[in-house]
């Protein structure tokens, strides 16, 4: 009788489903792009081509199914639309890697201005020449940190440059499951990053030759205009809100507003998108109501649709568009659209098509934080506020005197809704948790709706007379509060937390437990409840590697009873970050090290592992070591191993990249990132190159 009433519930849910395909279109389709993404080899251009032209077949052979049969075809064949889909972008980009290390002369033309990581001016050039490399092998676009002393030149768009560098491919998972550099870089077309300690020669300044040219060149007058106008960090942070430019963000308020859960106001986002759209919207339509005429004859609220969707395409263009702001232009085009054919504009009908169009076009967004959170929070409040429209509460506060009440009411919803669907990502993706966030966006984000987004439109508006001014400076006020939001909220006590590094599996089941409760029936949102309720308890369960080394053999950490011990204090920055990060430790990487030289036991027990940075070891010394290890790491060895000895040398670390090493039922366990990540089109090109040129 109960598998009856299960089978019984399962059929109505299916039947429910299938009114609502369009809506698990995109829940399908990036589980086809996830298993894409999550193979360990690279599937060939013809098995590709043979499950796309597979879909296609599915397609139409459900047209004739039976109901059942009908959605089982279509669900497989918009999977394999998205395997399909990935594939192929995959392929599409494809552009040169460097294959090894290259130290001399670059050149290219200047396409991108922003900081790095250490805070150092950070060049993207195109129109690459590498010294004697080929053509054919000079990677398309390559990233240059400026380290020199006293250089005096100031980068310009366009501008022809000269630089002696470091160069290297892009760098792989700083551990086994850790992020990959490698593929987000494939998809940006970035073949080498590095470093230069030598001043930037200015060959000439390019001639605008394109359209992208053309816009860079504008963005950074734009963002110039406006720091002037603005002035300090406020004109700095407006700059970055309204044109992508980071540049003169100070650091410590980046720390800040990243420790205050407000990082989100300064990245352009949907957010911005949405305010600066909604802004444009009500001020033409409030434009066309004081005209009796207009107002009774015209459709006012559709020509603001119109023209707050052309005020968020230039805003695209200015603001560099970048992958998260053509994603945002993208849904508030499909919520302004659905004003154009009549429809409800926040639905979860015109998520749906914006996500199918963006996981179409550029599938590895599936992958990113922005994608996942932005789509998180807007879900969970289309969904929250469906199901309290009708809250006897919100009618009463919707007269009198507490009409003032629901405003705040919504503000407060809003921003805890948004807070709780994009705090399993952050913590995922960031490892911290900050715990005042809620009170710091409820005081913060009405600023930036109220006050900075429509004084950015003003300044706009008001420059051809030059009264730009008074916007600016109304809206450097409205930036000095968020900013010391931020710092103040920051600094109090337990601001933060770190969260361990968690299992893919855990956020799995989070996000499917949140897409059941979204488009499923009341009675199956108690399964999303076990879903998220088993992914945080499976969330604990992680295990830090007891031993992690980078990709390099440089870096050493030895996980203990007072957290993880780094053999250094400099150097290999970046993987030392995100390892202490990824284990739940606040510590920075000079507090993490101790002075355990170039040679140490890395673990001791019924495993023994050596690790040896030595230049000069002969063999002998390896052997020595040998005989008393079961493992030696030595990532400057570049010989043969002696017989019955498992060395990990220089080839091995370039085959693997970084490892952990663990000890299981009396067994070293060893896992690479090779191992984890798999070969793919993004990190093998540059190893069989150099194999090549080494034979």
């Amino acid at each position: 009788m109960t598998s009856n009433l299960i089978w019984t519930r399962i059929t109505e849910e299916l039947a429910i489903a299938r009114t609502r395909a369009l809506l698990w279109c995109p829940v399908f389709l990036a589980f086809g792009i996830f298993l894409f993404f999550n193979m360990k080899s690279e599937p060939s251009k013809g098995m590709l081509i043979s499950i796309f032209a597979s879909a296609i077949a599915l397609l139409f052979l459900g047209h004739g199914a039976s109901n059942r049969t009908q959605s089982l075809l279509w669900i497989t064949a918009v999977i394999s639309l998205g395997f399909s889909v990935a594939g192929m972008r995959t392929h599409t980009v494809a552009a040169p890697v460097l294959g090894w290390h290259y130290y001399g002369v670059v050149e290219g033309r200047i396409i991108g201005i922003d900081r790095s990581g250490s805070n150092k001016p950070r060049l993207t050039l195109d129109q690459v020449k590498m010294g004697k490399i080929s053509q054919r092998r000079t990677p398309t676009r390559v990233r240059i940190s400026l380290h020199a002393k006293g250089d005096t030149y100031l980068p310009k768009p366009n501008d022809l440059i000269r630089v002696t560098a470091n160069m290297n491919k892009p760098g792989g998972p700083v551990e086994p499951s850790g992020f990959d550099f490698q593929r987000y870089s494939w998809f940006r077309g970035l073949g080498a990053v590095g470093y230069s300690r030598k001043p930037v020669e200015l060959i000439t300044t390019a001639p605008v030759a394109d359209f992208n040219a053309w816009v860079f060149r504008i963005r950074i007058a734009i963002s110039a205009q406006i720091k002037a106008g603005v002035g300090g960090q406020a004109g700095a942070f407006a700059a970055a809100i309204l044109t992508g430019d980071r540049s003169d963000v100070d650091p410590s308020n980046l720390t800040a507003l990243r420790q205050s859960n407000l990082a989100h106001l300064l990245a352009i986002s949907g957010l911005h998108m949405g305010l600066l759209t909604g802004v444009v919207l009500a001020a033409v339509r409030s434009a066309g109501a004081l005209i009796p005429r207009v107002a009774l004859r015209a459709p006012i609220k559709k020509w603001a649709a119109i023209i707050a969707c052309f005020a968020g395409l230039c805003y695209l263009i200015l603001s560099g568009a970048s992958t998260a702001t053509q994603r945002a232009f993208i849904m508030v085009a499909m919520m302004l659209g659905a004003i154009l054919l009549d429809r409800p504009a926040l639905s979860l009908r015109a998520v749906a098509m914006a996500a199918i169009i963006i996981l179409t076009l550029w599938p590895e967004n599936l992958l990113q934080p922005g994608f996942q959170m932005s789509f998180a929070a807007t879900i969970a409040l289309i969904v929250t506020f469906q199901g309290l429209k009708d809250l006897p509460l919100l009618a009463i506060m919707r007269t009198g005197r507490l009409r003032y009440a629901q405003w705040f009411f919504a503000l407060l919803v809003s921003s805890f809704v948004a807070g709780a669907a994009t705090a399993p990502f952050a913590a995922y993706h960031f490892n911290q948790v900050a715990h005042y966030g809620l009170l710091a966006n409820i005081i913060s984000v009405p600023v930036m709706g109220l006050v900075v987004m429509p004084m950015a439109v003003l300044a706009g508006v008001l420059y051809p007379i030059g009264l730009d001014w008074l916007a600016f400076w109304a809206m450097g006020l409205g930036i000095d509060w968020i900013l010391w939001v931020a710092n103040t909220v920051s600094g109090w006590n337990g601001a933060i937390s770190r969260v361990p590094n968690a299992p893919a599996v855990s956020l799995f089941l989070i996000a499917i437990g949140g897409v059941i409760f979204a488009l499923m029936t009341v009675p199956m949102r108690k399964v999303s409840v076990c879903l998220w309720i088993v992914g945080l308890v499976s969330w604990t369960w992680a295990d830090r590697p007891m031993v992690l080394v980078s990709q390099d053999g440089r870096l050493v950490g030895i996980n203990s009873a007072q957290g993880r011990v780094l053999n250094r204090s400099k150097g290999s920055g970046f993987a030392a970050r995100n390892w202490l990060e990824n284990d739940g430790d606040l510590r920075s990487q000079k507090s993490a090290a101790l002075n355990l030289g170039n040679h140490m036991t890395v673990m001791d027990g019924p495993q023994i592992v050596e690790y040896a940075w030595n230049t000069k070891m002969t063999d002998d010394e390896l052997a020595t070591l040998c005989s008393k290890a079961d493992l030696v790491l030595a990532p400057k060895w570049e010989g043969d191993a002696p017989l019955n000895c498992q060395v990990f040398g220089l080839e091995q670390f370039y085959d693997t990249g970084a490892i952990s090493i663990d000890l299981k039922n009396g067994a070293l366990h060893i896992k690479s990132a090779r191992h984890f990540h798999g070969k793919r089109i993004w990190n093998s090109h540059a190893r069989r190159r150099l194999r090549k040129k080494k034979d």
